[in-house]
């Protein structure tokens, strides 16, 4: 009987390890799409910090698409803002003997360990739109986010440029933060020394949640503080500002920023309530990368365009150009580009 139950319970882990590869394999592997096989001679891991957001989503199935295209097989991994989590899983890649590894860093910093990790197995890493700082990685491929940035700033400036103005920025482990607001406070800096404008609030947003821009803007508001601008560091945190105004009949009156042209932001600057956000087409973002990390498999040398000192060195670098989205460009930009549909783009206001 002992040895029944031994081997019942063996055959128990068995099942319950293969369940579990199951699992891991349909989230890694987005809805309707087919890999290359894993015997490829071209294996890239792609790392990214988060796969909550809507455009993180967008991001992993384009670049899958197209390296697929290119004949690589790509191994993705999400670490759900756990900085821990992503270097584990880079780990686990460099044991894995990719031949190249992308990486879109929760913590800028954090990564960096592993990254050395990774070149003493003689494998190349990517940074994929946010910079791992001193690590020497080679190759970065990103948006100018310090363009972004001044972008943000002067599509609220552009509709208001005096009175009281709020800094909603994004994340602290995130370098584009940084970027976002040097580019932001190119804009800011002059209005404020002129008297213009008074900045009443200059905050980031850990893990750019949402919920922490509203709990800021709302704290203020509550208090009696008046606002005349809000310039929020992405369509996420804009959705947090826009909730606080609203609890203040102030939607629509206070021009507010972001960026990544959610869908959900689309629509809040067809109804009145969001301003603008800039839009980086990411099909281009992620054909880019993936254009790189074949070429590096492959030991060949990828075009750069510019070069990004992380702190230590200079590492060659592809910039793409972003584009400021309003009301009146919508169409021409978004909706033409197909990155969101003109019908889902509408359909919060369609009587």
């Amino acid at each position: 009987m002992k040895k029944l139950n031994l081997l019942v319970g063996i055959g128990a882990i068995v099942v319950l390890a293969i369940i579990a590869l199951v699992v891991r394999q349909f989230l890694l592997k987005p809805m309707g799409s087919e890999q290359v096989s894993p015997t490829s001679s071209l294996r890239i891991g792609f790392s990214l910090g988060d796969l909550r957001e809507e455009r993180w989503q967008k991001d992993r199935d384009l670049f899958l698409a197209a390296a697929k295209k290119m004949g690589a097989y790509v191994e993705v991994a999400s670490a759900n803002s756990n900085a821990d989590v992503q270097n584990t899983q880079v780990e686990n890649m460099i044991s894995e003997k990719m031949d190249v590894i992308v990486i879109a860093p929760y913590d800028s910093v954090k990564i960096a360990k592993v990254v050395e990790e990774a070149h003493k197995a003689n494998i190349k890493v990517i940074s994929y739109d946010r910079l791992i700082l001193g690590a020497g990685v080679d190759f970065y491929v990103t948006f100018d986010n310090v363009k972004v940035g001044y972008m943000e700033a002067a599509g609220v400036t552009a509709v208001t440029a005096k009175g009281n103005f709020a800094y909603i920025g994004g994340a602290p482990t995130d370098n584009n933060s940084v970027l976002l607001k040097q580019g932001s406070m190119e804009v800011l800096t002059p209005l404020i020394k002129s008297g213009a404008i008074k900045l009443v609030i200059d905050k980031q947003t850990p893990d750019w949640n949402p919920d922490l821009a509203y709990a800021t803007i709302e704290d203020y508001l509550d208090k009696g503080g008046k606002l005349d601008a809000v310039v929020a560091a992405n369509d996420g945190t804009a959705l947090g500002v826009i909730r606080a105004l609203t609890e203040h009949n102030l939607q629509g009156k206070v021009p507010v920023s972001g960026q990544d042209a959610e869908l959900s932001a689309c629509q809040r600057i067809i109804a009145g309530t969001q301003t603008m956000t800039v839009y980086k087409p990411i099909p281009a973002l992620a054909n880019k990368a993936a254009e790189v990390a074949v070429a590096m498999a492959k030991g060949e040398i990828p075009e750069a365009n510019n070069k990004t000192n992380d702190g230590k060195v200079d590492v060659p670098s592809f910039y793409l150009d972003p584009t400021l989205v309003t009301k009146e460009n919508m169409d021409a930009t978004v909706i033409k580009d197909g990155f969101q549909a003109k019908a889902q783009v509408y359909q919060a206001i369609v009587k």
